[in-house]
């Protein structure tokens, strides 16, 4: 089969119910109605919201886009089959289905003999009837579905004549999608292919079209729904980021660029892929969860070189190192700087900061020199990239002194009053300008202290600091041996609403390396809001 030939795939996004499955992970409405544009403008045909009626949440979701609907995708509401011995006419949990006014809707029923006996406890002749009562219930009442065939490859390995049998009975009710399910993320690739193609032969008469459902608790879910594609199945079901129960689902931000980019398959369009990882981090902040920077296409690491003999071999020749041109999802090659770097990591970080240097100039080898003695003390500028580029325009002569801080003290007290309770009083002197500026703040904390009496000694002369926020803030014992007197890395994120940057600090005192860092990452910020104002200025602007 040629790529010409190949079908589209249409890509079915569960992040929104089955996603929010996840341990720890919890969205409200507003965060799932910015997540479901997200994906709307990603290009998802199809997105599933959630179980109206199982929950208020989900109820007042699918209202709300019916006030303002997605301009792309399709919304689908999720639900079960009837329970056993009932009508589907008077089931309450069908009628908030079709409350929530979407045209498709998915519905799943059980594929597996032992989830009707042990789980339904029912029999399979009514396991059989509430899915085709189910199905010509909706479609009588207008609606399309989708069919997920729950628990479908345990199912067939048990039990293949009754599963078919379950199938046929979707297909013969009106369904016009039948999604294979590994519900228990137990197959593997050569599993799946095999019973997907034999579903596909056992249905080639009845004209369905075949989907594929897979979850990750043998770290097969992408590699298994690429297999179903292989076989046939033209719908895909994954998440964002692979969120979901126990191990996760597919995830969608290595689905689609490897059905698109490897294989040739139409997902989605080729400006929207460019938009995958900013969806990937967008949602990753909307849910609460830090992104996996080593994620396959879109972590932050997936085009990062290290080794100097990688990053050399990268700037002659990209494909080298790279299987795919990062930008094509939206990413970007990083050059990683540590101690294994060689002149070609601080030749091709100082371009990325916008510095000219020449590998036989001795100002290079002096920060490569500088580079690697710090690292050896403990520092780590991989990722704190601000403390690395700040540590570059100082061996330049360049760096800008826009304040001096003098000295800090730092005080906690513990006050015992039925409860323990503890606050922080710092108090820092600084010189800006030649002006010798004393202030006192207090904090939860000795590092939030220390940050509060910066900012208010410095706010009156550089006001935009009160933009800045410091965002994650984290501590590393060096040789845990060493006890109490053990060294420590502190690493600060900051951010000014548009831009993070991530400094670093190191000593055996954890306050000393904090200060480091968080003073670092205020001279960072003011260097950027500077450069920010002088390019503006170069080119017009007021």
């Amino acid at each position: 089969m040629t790529v010409n030939s190949l079908p589209r795939l249409w890509i079915y996004d569960t992040t929104l119910r089955d996603g929010t499955q996840r341990e720890g992970l919890s969205v409200s409405i507003e965060d799932k109605l910015r997540i479901a544009r997200r994906l709307d403008r990603l290009g998802i045909p199809f997105i599933e919201g959630g179980w109206p009626g199982a929950n208020p949440k989900d109820v007042q979701f699918f209202w709300q886009l019916q006030q303002q609907p997605l301009t792309q995708a399709e919304v689908v509401a999720f639900c079960s089959t009837r329970r056993p011995h009932r009508l589907a006419a008077t089931e309450p949990m069908l009628q908030a289905i079709l409350a929530a006014g979407t045209r498709w809707v998915t519905i799943f029923g059980k594929s597996w003999d032992l989830h009707v006996t042990e789980g339904l406890q029912t029999t399979l002749a009514e396991n059989l009837a509430m899915i085709r009562d189910t199905i010509e219930y909706l479609r009588a009442q207008g609606r399309r579905v989708i069919y997920d065939a729950e628990h479908w490859f345990d199912g067939y390995k048990h039990n293949p004549t009754y599963a078919l049998e379950t199938l046929e009975t979707a297909i013969a009710a009106g369904a016009e999608w039948i999604v294979l399910c590994d519900t228990n993320g137990g197959s593997l690739p050569q599993e799946i292919a095999h019973i997907v193609t034999e579903v596909s032969k056992a249905t080639s008469s009845q004209q369905i079209q075949l989907g594929i459902h897979t979850h990750n608790d043998c770290d097969m879910a992408v590699a298994n729904a690429i297999a179903a594609v292989a076989a046939g199945a033209t719908m895909v079901q994954g998440t964002i980021n692979g969120y979901g129960e126990r191990c996760g689902n597919a995830n969608l931000c290595s689905l689609i660029p490897n059905l698109q980019l490897k294989l040739g398959y139409k997902c989605i369009d080729d400006n929207q892929l460019q938009q995958l990882t900013e969806t990937s981090r967008f949602v990753s902040e909307v849910v609460n969860l830090a992104p996996n920077e080593h994620a396959p296409f879109v972590g932050r690491s997936a085009f990062a070189h290290k080794g100097g003999v990688h990053v050399s071999a990268v700037e002659r020749n990209p494909s080298t190192y790279e299987h795919i041109q990062p930008e094509r999802v939206g990413n970007r090659r990083r050059i990683v700087i540590s101690e294994q770097s060689g002149v070609s990591n601080v030749l091709a970080k100082a371009r990325c900061f916008g510095i000219n240097l020449d590998k036989h100039n001795p100002t290079t080898q002096e920060i490569l020199k500088r580079l690697k003695e710090l690292e050896t003390e403990g520092y780590q500028f991989e990722a704190a990239e601000a403390s690395f580029e700040l540590l570059m325009h100082q061996v330049l002569g360049r760096r800008q002194q826009f304040f001096q801080v003098k000295g800090f003290q730092v005080h906690c007290n513990f006050l015992v009053q039925g409860e323990e309770t503890a606050s922080s009083l710092a108090t820092v002197k600084v010189t800006v300008n030649g002006q010798d500026i004393l202030e006192a703040a207090e904090g939860n904390g000795p590092v939030a202290a220390l940050d509060a009496a910066l900012r208010k000694a410095l706010e009156n002369f550089y006001p935009q600091i009160a933009t800045f926020e410091l965002t994650d803030y984290k501590v590393r014992i060096l040789n845990g041996d060493r006890g109490t007197s053990a060294k420590t890395r502190v690493m600060v994120e900051s951010g000014n609403g548009q831009q993070r940057w991530t400094t670093v600090g190191v000593s055996t005192n954890i306050l000393v390396a904090s200060y480091q860092a968080v003073v670092e990452g205020l001279e960072y910020g003011l260097w950027l809001h500077f450069q920010a104002k002088a390019t503006v200025k170069a080119s017009g602007g007021s």
